[in-house]
């Protein structure tokens, strides 16, 4: 099912409500993707909390890239490359830890954790060489919001601030449920690798046609709300933020129901504490409210996700081969919910849970149903007839429209072709 393409031939792969099979499958779209999009615009690596102290470090990567998020005894945060500028070694094997530098197994080079290299066993062997040019590699840019840190690997091009566009406030609406304005990254990541395309996952993660369906267990056993969420009376809606970003708005359905922390499956009243600590942050009446709206579902372009109580983040590392990393969202100063948060998110998405297993069953399923030839095309033309702009000028469309994945096409088109 290879497809030749060029700048000139993403018009033939990408239609308006339809995308060719090609584009999820075929080894040398995924590299072109790695170019175009991976290696050249904003990247969600890692969160400050994760390196609180003065050299801490923590892994991370950049699609199939490995990046060692760390700050320095200055608190400045770097992204370096794993990788000793000697003889390419890996340099670092431990997950995270608190180190001032990083000595490579081979041949013994250091580097201090701002990435200079700090010293050479046997130094009269290179007499004359300027040291100055043979630190670590690093991401040429690195800029933060709200503490989450992107990094980019174009060294010139659009802003973060310009990046994150629209998604910027949904951001802002997820710190504001913290009596402190901060959220924290501190329960640990699960790691689940599928065999899959990445660009399945991004768009299931605001796709809310399927949960009624792939989820219909789990809501059941678990006497969830969330399947009404997302049904045909629901007046929830999915809404195209544009620069690839999309979110399922659930607020709608929040509000009709008025309920503070009915967006969590609870009632406010069985946390107290956070309740007056979020009162005399805000103010109650703005406090109540932003109980009432709850966190947000968004997808921010092309790899983090907001759900609600956790983050995922997608690491691509080959045309069939998605790694997600998961954890649970805190609050700072709201122990009561984080407690519940952490215990939450290992039942949903932790190694017995059931939703991402229901999730991980169709990416796998579709990465292998999309080979077979007939049909060549994906159909993405739910809700088309529909579409509407909403009073902030963003294109939305009832909850289980399809209005998210042609965004994010569209915009991925504008990234392929672009030179």
């Amino acid at each position: 099912m290879s497809v030749m393409h060029g700048p000139s031939k993403w018009a033939s792969l990408i239609r308006e409500e339809h995308v060719h099979g090609s584009l999820y499958v075929d080894p040398a779209i995924f590299e072109a993707e790695l170019e175009k999009i991976w290696y050249r615009t904003w990247v969600y690596v890692g969160h400050a909390s994760e390196v609180p102290q003065p050299n801490d470090f923590v892994m991370k990567s950049i699609g199939p890239q490995a990046v060692i998020m760390t700050r320095d005894s200055a608190g400045r945060i770097h992204l370096l490359l794993n990788r000793c500028s000697h003889r390419g070694n890996q340099l670092c094997l431990t997950r995270k830890g608190n180190a001032r530098s990083f000595t490579c197994p081979y041949h013994g080079w250091s580097f201090a954790n701002d990435g200079q290299l700090r010293a050479v066993p046997y130094p009269s062997g290179y007499e004359g060489v300027d040291k100055g040019g043979l630190g670590l590699g690093r991401v040429p840019r690195i800029d933060s919001y709200k503490g989450f840190v992107f990094g980019s690997f174009a060294a010139q091009g659009p802003s973060l601030e310009q990046h994150l566009g629209a998604a910027r406030e949904a951001i802002d609406r997820l710190v504001a449920n913290s009596p402190e304005g901060e959220i924290e990254i501190t329960a640990g990541f699960l790691k689940h690798r599928v065999k899959s395309n990445w660009k399945f996952l991004f768009e299931n993660e605001t796709d809310g046609y399927h949960p009624q369906f792939v989820h219909a267990s789990i809501f059941s056993v678990a006497d969830s709300r969330i399947g009404g969420l997302y049904g045909a009376k629901s007046t929830a809606v999915t809404r195209y933020l544009g620069d690839g970003h999309s979110e399922n708005d659930l607020r709608p359905e929040f509000r009709r129901m008025g309920n503070r922390l009915a967006w969590f499956g609870t009632f406010a009243e069985k946390f107290p504490d956070y309740v007056s600590r979020m009162q005399g942050a805000y103010g109650a009446d703005k406090a109540d409210q932003i109980m009432i709206d709850g966190t947000p579902h968004i997808m921010v372009f092309p790899n983090l996700f907001i759900a609600e109580i956790q983050i995922f983040v997608l690491q691509a590392v080959a045309v069939d081969d998605t790694v997600q990393h998961v954890t649970a969202l805190q609050f700072k100063g709201a122990p009561e919910l984080n407690r519940r948060m952490r215990q939450q998110t290992m039942g949903s998405v932790g190694s017995a849970g059931f939703l991402l297993a229901d999730d991980a069953e169709m990416y796998e399923r579709t990465q292998r149903g999309v080979q077979s030839r007939d049909p060549e095309w994906l159909f993405l033309g739910r809700g088309k007839h529909r579409e509407r702009v909403d009073e902030q000028g963003f294109l939305v469309g009832d909850v289980t429209d399809e209005v998210a994945s042609r965004g994010f096409w569209k915009h991925y088109r504008s990234l392929m072709d672009a030179e």
